[in-house]
């Protein structure tokens, strides 16, 4: 089975160090998946996200001239960091118009000001 750089398959967790885990693949071959490249969020400790003998769905980015395999969990999950920037794009409408908003902060503010003035003509 030829592997390739950009496919995803599975693996499991054979190792874990402080700096990534090691992940053997369906053909017997193991790559490195770096701690940068488990999750999205920020990894302090790998034990908390994979633990030995765990399958896991890994993307292949790079195979080296030596079949080193550089791998990562966070690019083959669905969840990429690609699908969250396309979602923060996208404009919801307000449940106000600005100028229903703007009268509600001036009447407020006015409020506010006149309990503010009252309490400083008593002193």
């Amino acid at each position: 089975m030829s592997l390739k750089s950009g496919e995803i398959i599975q693996g499991t967790v054979s190792k874990i160090t402080k700096y990534g885990a090691f992940i053997k693949l369906s053909d017997g071959k193991t790559g490195l998946c770096h701690i940068s490249e488990i999750s999205n969020d920020y990894v302090k400790d790998i034990n908390t996200y994979l633990k030995e003998g765990q399958e896991v769905k890994v993307k292949i980015l790079n195979i080296k001239d030596d079949n080193k395999m550089e791998l990562s969990i966070k690019q083959a999950s669905k969840n990429s960091s690609n699908d969250k920037k396309h979602k923060s794009n996208t404009y919801k409408k307000p449940k106000q118009s600005f100028e229903n908003m703007l009268s509600d902060f001036l009447k407020s503010s006015d409020e506010k000001l006149k309990g503010i003035n009252e309490r400083t003509k008593r002193y």
